[in-house]
């Protein structure tokens, strides 16, 4: 065994149904292995190492366990337990503790997860909660890169954070899609119920989205700017990166949140429009009608002298006036737009 390197009874693949990825990595960015949780301990005591582990809704023993390799803070530990926290980001003496939200499209419907992690000098711990991707994909990028992951762990967090804030771009772009199927029937001739439903379901979506989304911008801020000990400067010009990743998911959600409100204000538009459009014609029709209800109302008196009541043509005469009438009203209407 060299004095920089682990000894192989440590580097034995985590069991734990919980643990994704418990992984041994060498100063200079080369992958030694999997580990075991009760290795952790021995592979730090060994000098130019850290771990990269990965956990999937651990439960209390797994953090307390962790808490104990790793002297983890009681706060941040009690904040990875109970799941559903606020994003931010929190230092613990010289470690780092961030939460995150996440969310992800499943069966069209958009689900919210949360992660939180732990960044210390010579550890990355991530835990998930809900709906999110792996993040196996985030650790391949950085294993291909050794000579960035000899920043240390830091490297993997602007992997994870990366993984985590490029997922949200497809779905702005699937409701942008959805939004554009949608004008159809916002301008269609007839009004369906269910298109103000997806709207307003769509509009709240958004929100949370973007209650999620606008938090990172501090954080990725912070990590830009500050926390020298565990952030090297070489690794900031990828966090701003990231900053400008959040900052174009942030406006394009506001983006869409006006798209969809001026969406929903033009379907009620249109429909009032449209039940003016009804109670005019509705109207011009009973105007039309009033006519010859009012002249039939005049000879339907019991009176006996009336004018024309006696004579042979009067009848035919009416009708000719109420025709007179009724077309010279409907020429108006018409002239007017009104049916």
């Amino acid at each position: 065994m060299t004095p920089t390197s682990p000894s192989p009874a440590a580097l034995v693949p985590v069991t734990e149904p919980m643990v994704v990825n418990c992984i041994a990595y060498h100063r200079d960015g080369t992958r030694l292995g999997e580990i075991g949780l009760d290795a952790i301990s021995d592979v730090l005591a060994v000098p130019d190492t850290f771990v990269w582990v990965g956990l999937h809704e651990p439960d209390e023993p797994l953090l307390e366990k962790l808490q104990e390799e790793f002297c983890l803070h009681d706060l941040a530990i009690e904040d990875a337990h109970t799941a559903h926290q606020r994003t931010k980001i929190e230092t613990y003496g010289d470690s780092l503790f961030l939460v995150v939200q996440t969310a992800q499209l499943i069966e069209a419907e958009l689900q919210f997860g949360e992660t939180q992690i732990f960044l210390g000098e010579r550890y990355l711990v991530t835990v998930r909660h809900g709906a999110s991707l792996s993040y196996a994909p985030a650790r391949r990028a950085c294993e291909n890169v050794p000579e960035l992951l000899a920043n240390g762990p830091s490297y993997g967090l602007y992997g994870v954070l990366d993984l985590i804030v490029d997922n949200l771009l497809p779905i702005v772009r699937d409701f942008r899609e959805e939004l554009g199927l949608l004008e159809q029937d916002i301008f269609a001739e007839t009004f369906k119920r269910s298109t103000v439903h997806r709207l307003y379901d769509m509009q709240r979506d958004l929100m949370t989205l973007r209650l999620a989304v606008a938090p990172l911008q501090d954080i990725t801020s912070q990590l830009v700017r500050l926390h020298q000990g565990l952030i090297p400067d070489e690794l900031r010009p990828y966090f701003r990166d990231v900053y400008d990743h959040v900052f174009r998911v942030n406006e394009s959600i506001s983006a869409m949140r006006e798209m969809l409100t001026a969406a929903i204000n033009v379907n009620l538009s249109l429909v009032t429009f449209g039940q003016n459009e009804v109670m005019k014609k509705l109207a011009g029709w009973a105007a039309m009608l009033a006519a010859p209800t009012l002249l039939t109302s005049w000879y339907g008196m019991n009176f006996q002298h009336m004018p024309e009541l006696g004579q042979p043509w009067a009848y035919p005469a009416i009708i000719v006036v109420m025709a007179g009438v009724v077309g010279g009203i409907y020429a108006a209407l018409k002239h007017n737009k009104w049916l």
